[in-house]
């Protein structure tokens, strides 16, 4: 008798393991599983597993996630938002990126220890530029290409434009390449290869 109880339990908790995974991967599961996850970068893979669904019906909920003083996480809900047809994502990550205002959530720290609003300026806006590359919308492209000669953003700039894929973007990275950071040319080069690779002739 015990070991039957025991073989009944197993199956039991599996049964509750099989159950709680599944709601995980749904609407609901991973929604929940945005709004508690503290980590942005952890927090944007649900994200991208919300889009994956095509389940607008999410949309309400996460509504108030677009005005997150916390900007890399307020991109993230654009980005779900953005991903699944409403424009309010994309707009909302194109403020991020022209946002320089004090009125926001501050990590990044100075060399001193204290709380750095530059910083985080920077970081967010950074954060914007990368995921126009990720939402790959080829409106991000006049947007972006200005960017190149901004140096808070200038050096996610490419990788965006490549991963959008648009050839508008060839003549402005061509010209990147001018750049005295070497770093900006490498990931302009980068990116000229990805767009001459994926041009039809």
């Amino acid at each position: 008798m015990p070991r039957s109880f025991g073989v009944i339990c197993g199956a039991f908790l599996a049964s509750i393991s099989f159950l709680s995974a599944l709601f995980a991967q749904t609407a609901s599961g991973l929604v929940e599983r945005f709004e508690n996850t503290t980590a942005f970068w952890e927090q944007f893979d649900v994200a991208k597993k919300i889009v994956a669904l095509h389940d607008k019906s999410v949309l309400p909920q996460l509504e108030p996630w677009l005005r997150c003083e916390d900007m890399r996480r307020r991109g993230n809900a654009a980005f779900v938002f953005a991903g699944l047809g409403d424009d309010r994502g994309f707009q909302a990550i194109k403020a991020i990126l022209e946002d320089r205002s004090l009125k926001r959530a501050v990590f990044e720290i100075d060399s001193a220890g204290h709380p750095s609003p530059g910083r985080q300026i920077r970081a967010d806006r950074y954060y914007a530029a990368h995921l126009f590359g990720d939402l790959k919308d080829v409106r991000a492209v006049p947007i972006l290409v200005p960017l190149l000669k901004d140096e808070e953003v200038k050096e996610i700039v490419p990788w965006s434009l490549g991963e959008i894929g648009d050839k508008s973007a060839i003549p402005p990275l061509v010209e990147a390449l001018s750049e005295n950071s070497l770093a900006m040319r490498a990931a302009a080069l980068r990116s000229l290869e990805k767009l001459e690779r994926n041009t039809p002739d």
